[in-house]
């Protein structure tokens, strides 16, 4: 079991280092692996997140690339390592600890459903929670980009670039979209050649993540997409080229490949199941599990027995003693969010539930767990 390394050595180290250049001082350390010296001199900080792309990854598929030769080094996601939690976290600056993100599928007690929290909707029935609820009273975090007092943008796919998460999560920054992966370089170009002032890009690419889901981590399509990616970011590094600009490329997870034999279902553990008071939350790889106080006993003992080669039980707050959400005070909302009980899965195990009216789905690549392969992340830089 990898533990983020908030210390000194995480994204959300990363995120310190990146505000300090801009003059605000986050209460996390800066990044060690990444030299102060490193933003010297630089006018434009561009933050590329490709969503999905590993660490362990880009060490079996990255020999002559961009990405392998601008290579600083490794450094670990957040826990749960996936999506929801660690966008938030570029977004925040912040890791689980203080902004409560905690997955794909969050409790939210506020309102007392169960939700899609990236989309902002209802599990059950896909509701758009923002018809009847502000999401700023969801995300009650400040926005990294109303930290930082340089001008910012964000550049997102076009579907998501007005959502209410994006809307929520951008601050004051100036908001770019796109259709294609030449759209996303060229409104990163814009953006970096917008005016001679500093300046800080956010800029976010999903598709890498949605081929590794459909197809796996080890799939042709998904390399083939990254060689894809490697050729159009040659093309734009020398599009910007004399701009004092620092284009830092990391991810927010990264991914095993599981089958459906390795894909646990609930509804074949009735004895489990009926131990709970809500849905299963969380990621299939670091499950929240919210349990009846009459069924811990039931709950625990199931656990370890029937299910003792797929998954680690533990009880969730000593999951937040123990710092894997992040350092400091937590955020009164981090314990409604957990459960009571936190199962990792282990190996390429996933565990899953269905409620009614939701659509079944299988996906071959999977996250959110604590192996190095979904855990590490790369750190790029390169300067221009």
């Amino acid at each position: 079991m990898l533990k983020p390394d908030y210390k000194d050595g995480s994204i959300v180290n990363l995120m310190s280092s990146i505000s300090k250049h801009f003059g605000y001082k986050s209460k996390y350390n800066t990044i060690k692996i990444l030299r102060a010296s490193s933003f010297k001199g630089i006018k434009n900080i561009v933050l590329i997140i490709i969503d999905g792309m590993g660490f362990e990854f880009l060490k079996k598929n990255g020999e002559n690339t961009i990405f392998a030769k601008y290579l600083v080094g490794p450094i670990t996601s957040v826990f749960p390592s996936t999506t929801a939690t660690a966008i938030t976290t570029f977004l925040t600056g912040l890791p689980a600890q203080q902004h409560a993100v905690t997955g794909w599928f969050m409790f939210l007690k506020e309102i007392g459903i169960v939700s899609k929290i990236l989309p902002f909707a209802s599990r059950a029935g896909d509701l758009d929670l923002n018809k009847f609820i502000d999401i700023k009273k969801i995300f009650n975090q400040k926005c990294f980009s109303d930290k930082i007092k340089v001008s910012s943008f964000v550049i997102q796919k076009k579907e998501i670039i007005d959502s209410d998460y994006t809307l929520a999560t951008s601050g004051k920054s100036k908001r770019l979209s796109y259709n294609s992966l030449d759209g996303f370089f060229r409104q990163i170009k814009k953006a970096v050649k917008s005016s001679n002032k500093q300046k800080y890009i956010y800029a976010y690419w999903p598709e890498f993540d949605s081929l590794s889901h459909d197809y796996g981590i080890n799939s042709k399509k998904t390399e083939k997409h990254f060689k894809k990616l490697d050729r159009k970011l040659k093309k734009f590094l020398k599009g910007i080229e004399g701009t004092n600009s620092l284009i830092i490329i990391t991810s927010d997870h990264g991914f095993i490949d599981t089958t459906k034999k390795r894909t646990i279902i609930l509804k074949q553990h009735p004895k489990l199941e009926e131990c709970l008071t809500l849905p299963l939350c969380g990621e299939p790889r670091a499950v929240f599990c919210y349990v009846h106080p009459s069924k811990k006993k039931q709950f625990e003992k199931y656990v370890k027995t029937k299910l003792k080669n797929i998954c680690y039980v533990y009880k969730s707050e000593d999951f937040i003693k123990k710092n894997y959400f992040g350092l400091f005070k937590p955020n009164r909302r981090l314990f409604d969010r957990i459960g009571d009980y936190i199962l990792i899965l282990k190996d390429n195990y996933v565990l899953k539930d269905n409620i009614l009216g939701e659509k079944k789905h299988f996906h071959i690549g999977a996250h959110g767990g604590v192996s190095k392969e979904e855990m590490i992340v790369p750190l790029i830089v390169i300067k221009k």
